[in-house]
């Protein structure tokens, strides 16, 4: 498990404002060596393990956010789960797509095509998580987490998420910034904010790849405007829930027929987590129990 620094947060001295801001470079990377993602996977679900990252922090301990793009594009989707306790991770189904065009083999937003974000937000002892469902606007991933708080919550925001590559598609650097207006701000507060935003050339990554902290990439965006940080001691970290129990849950969706093809075999199952590259064997006679089990409950 690869640990870094903790997700920043803010709020400003007259509550009007909320931020966060974090470095999720190593994080990122862990999910690039796991999984392989090429260039365009490797934007796309660093973005989200950003915003992600960055969205839960404002939530409360013991709570969890997961983002699942839906495009018609070529990459298809993905997706990106954090927790309020720094615990992030991502997929995507195409982690090798690279473009034809040349010109297209960074652009985000083609390759996702139109589609749909789908945000669940999970509390504990709630069966059930809250569901909330906006149009892609972009594909761009910031600006379809932007259009949802706002859709969704009635919360206008500014999130800038990015991720920076070397000329191997390699991950340099990752990170983003998120602030979140209010109601009841006063207009010049978020007029404020816009003008600042215009003035920031450089990209989130970048200015992190040149050596930023995350509280300095965040400074310029909050000039003019007091505010406070809030103590949040939770080290960010790629983590992935899986364990042997949750393979074996997943293997009962085969069914009785498809487990006994696997008994048919007569050899060890190795079941790959396709998130965390996790490996786990599953022996003949733990298949025959599982294939016992499923149709128990069948008869019920």
């Amino acid at each position: 498990m690869v640990t870094m620094n903790s997700v920043f947060r803010f709020v400003s001295n007259d509550f009007t404002l909320r931020a966060a801001s974090v470095d999720s470079t190593e994080a990122v990377r862990e999910m690039q060596r796991l999984q392989g993602t090429g260039p365009l996977a490797t934007l796309g679900v660093g973005r989200a393990m950003t915003g992600a990252l960055l969205l839960a922090s404002h939530l409360k301990e013991g709570q969890e956010v997961g983002l699942l793009f839906k495009g018609n594009g070529p990459l298809g989707s993905i997706y990106a789960e954090a927790s309020f306790t720094g615990h992030v991770r991502g997929y995507c189904p195409h982690p090798e797509y690279i473009s034809p065009t040349p010109e297209d083999q960074l652009k985000l937003g083609k390759a996702m095509g139109f589609g749909t974000l789908n945000v669940a937000r999970h509390q504990p002892f709630q069966r059930q998580a809250y569901q909330g469902m906006v149009d892609m606007v972009s594909g761009e991933v910031g600006d379809d987490i932007a259009h949802y708080l706002h859709q969704s919550h009635q919360i206008r925001s500014l999130i800038s998420v990015g991720v920076y590559l070397d000329e191997y598609g390699q991950v340099k650097a990752a990170g983003g910034i998120l602030i979140e207006v209010m109601p009841g701000v006063e207009d010049q507060v978020v007029e404020l904010i816009e003008k600042n935003s215009q003035e920031i050339k450089t990209p989130v990554s970048q200015l992190l790849f040149e050596g930023k902290s995350p509280i300095q990439i965040l400074e310029p965006y909050m000039k003019g405007v007091v505010y406070t940080q809030i103590p949040h001691d939770f080290p960010v970290s790629y983590f992935c829930p899986c364990d042997a129990a949750r393979v074996m849950r997943a293997l009962t969706t085969f069914g009785e027929a498809g487990l006994q093809e696997i008994i048919d075999d007569n050899q060890p199952t190795e079941v790959i987590c396709q998130v965390c590259g996790r490996k786990y064997e599953v022996s003949v006679d733990e298949v025959k129990s599982l294939k016992d089990e499923v149709h128990r409950k069948s008869l019920h």
